[in-house]
């Protein structure tokens, strides 16, 4: 009896190590990624999760050359800004990192027997392209939903849309904004058409699939619908996120 008191006490030991270890564990990621978002409210960062990720683990019979090229927010042309947002996240002005309104849209479609879309707002994708994963799961999607708050809160609507423009992907290995008017174009960003940025925000729900120079019909048909949901909008419509 004595045995397997002893033996019960050894297991409830280790059971509460563990534990424990597992507590700091995630209290030291925690506060790790809690520095790292204050520490990219300021600086740049200089690389991130979906493209350490795209150049470890490529996919199949391609090979990735990365081309980056930051842009402030000032520089890129407001324009190219609008068509992401009119593209991506209409209502990014208004929700908190979590498009609450989109989610049960979503669901009230998949109720009906349509195909599940996202809901992802340029806040979440931020999140996911900067410190997540690849693949979709549920676990991701809550990290993804709770750290997009964090964002928010600590970075704000301007900070978020800069890093966003500036690590999305845009074709094999191709971030920001900046380094998609290069690669497509041959031209710096300040001296496309329109046309061409509403092309760019076109690729951005599959950059490995679709082509902005020539574009693929896909490609053109949306970059139409794009522009004409620009002028809808209006320019005014991102003066709350960058501040005119």
């Amino acid at each position: 009896m004595a045995r397997k008191r002893g033996k019960r006490g050894q297991f409830q030991r280790f059971y509460k190590g563990l534990l424990r270890w597992v507590f700091l564990l995630f209290f030291a990621s925690s506060m790790l990624l809690f520095a790292l978002i204050l520490i990219f409210r300021f600086v740049d960062p200089p690389t991130w999760s979906w493209k350490l990720q795209r150049e470890l683990n490529p996919p199949v019979n391609q090979s990735i050359v990365s081309k980056h090229e930051w842009w402030d927010l000032q520089y890129i042309p407001p324009a190219m800004q609008l068509a992401v947002v009119a593209a991506e996240d209409q209502n990014y002005p208004r929700h908190m990192g979590i498009d609450f309104n989109a989610v049960q849209q979503v669901l009230k479609e998949a109720e009906r027997g349509r195909a599940l879309r996202g809901a992802s707002t340029l806040t979440q994708q931020t999140v996911k392209n900067l410190f997540l994963w690849q693949r979709r799961d549920w676990s991701r999607k809550l990290l993804e939903g709770g750290l997009a708050l964090v964002l928010e809160v600590l970075w704000g609507k301007r900070r978020i849309l800069e890093v966003y423009l500036n690590i999305v992907e845009f074709g094999p290995g191709v971030y920001g904004v900046a380094a998609a008017s290069e690669y497509w174009y041959q031209l710096p960003l300040d001296q496309i058409s329109h046309n061409q940025m509403a092309r760019l925000a076109a690729l951005l729900p599959n950059p490995w699939r679709y082509r902005a120079e020539p574009p693929t019909p896909y490609v053109s048909e949306r970059a139409v619908w794009i522009e004409q949901q620009m002028d809808r909008l209006g320019y005014v419509w991102l003066l709350p996120v960058t501040g005119g």
